[in-house]
């Protein structure tokens, strides 16, 4: 019995069916970031560009451009538009500041773009998340976290999470939690508006998480290891799913029923049913390192990777075998 449940575990897997994008979106540079909002997909892009695609209108309908930066041997480059949100009305970005590794942040509202954080107070920011619209909630290199106060330019809190580098954090949909991951495996449920860690998930990650999702009662992290691990917040339950290649990306879908990892070398992404384990497919035609997995409903996805191409899988369409 025992050897029949294996050969049809490796059944599902061998033969979780490849699926072709249903759509293909062209923007201006490579993709940094990527979120969405509504209909709206909001990309940062290595042009210094922050574009938002309409989904139903399928175009762009908004351009926002960061001016050219020097870089370290003094030659004119575009900026890298590294992280971005978007919340009633606002939207928040970061870049590269070419001077010390420190970044700027931005906000523009009504079509007005102004910088509220400068590389002159000397932040090395690697993320940014809206908390609500008077607030943003910032991941730092050296795995700091802080609460920054946008009316009155003060930062609430800054507390260290760790010794080890940052790499990414998430946050859960009503924004009052967020999971920290870092290069050591070890990842953090933090309460947004103190800072005060309220759970520590460890043991399935034995390096560096590249990327985080929070979405309910789970936690999903890609890791350096080769591993796709998933905590259950609910039970204290978790395991992994075992790649072929660095996970370089991860997402969780609405219902958190379902997962993605980008897990071959071959850029194609995963998708795993989080409570039977089956893998329900792979997504092809990414041709670059997949940097951000959206889940736009149960059944459909967008990904881009480091070139200028967004890419969108119907999985219960039928694709190519």
């Amino acid at each position: 019995m025992k050897i029949f449940i294996l050969l049809i575990s490796l059944t599902i897997f061998i033969f979780a069916k490849d699926i072709s994008p249903a759509v293909s979106i062209k923007v201006d540079g490579g993709v940094k970031d990527m979120i969405l909002s509504g209909d709206n997909l909001i990309v940062g892009t290595d042009s210094g560009k922050l574009e938002v695609y309409n989904l139903k209108e399928k175009k762009i309908t908004k351009k926002i451009q960061l001016p050219d930066i020097k870089d370290f041997m003094g030659d004119t480059i575009h900026t890298r538009v590294a992280s971005l949100d978007y919340l009633d009305g606002r939207y928040a970005f970061l870049s590269d500041s070419g001077i010390g590794g420190y970044t700027n942040v931005w906000l523009n509202e009504n079509n007005q773009t102004k910088k509220i954080i400068t590389h002159k107070d000397k932040k090395m920011i690697v993320k940014l998340k809206f908390i609500d619209k008077d607030h943003l909630l910032f991941g730092f290199l050296g795995n700091e976290v802080s609460l920054y106060d946008i009316p009155n330019k003060k930062y609430i809190y800054t507390k260290q999470l760790s010794e080890s580098k940052f790499s990414d954090f998430a946050l859960n949909k009503d924004r009052t939690k967020a999971a920290f991951a870092n290069e050591s495996g070890i990842n953090y449920i933090i309460d947004t508006k103190t800072g005060k860690v309220l759970k520590t998930l460890k043991g399935q990650n034995l390096d560096n998480v590249f990327a985080i999702d929070f979405k309910k009662d789970f936690v999903v992290c890609a890791g350096k290891d080769r591993r796709g691990a998933y905590y259950n917040l609910l039970t204290d339950s978790n395991g992994y799913f075992k790649g072929n290649f660095f996970i370089y990306a991860t997402a969780l879908s609405p219902s958190d029923k379902k997962v993605a990892f980008a897990m071959d070398e071959d850029n194609s992404i995963s998708i795993y049913d989080l409570f039977s384990k089956e893998n329900l497919a792979r997504l092809k035609g990414l041709e670059s390192k997949v940097n951000k997995i959206i889940f736009k409903d149960e059944n459909t996805i967008i990904a881009a990777g480091d070139d200028n191409t967004i890419l969108i899988w119907k999985l219960n369409k039928k694709g190519k075998k």
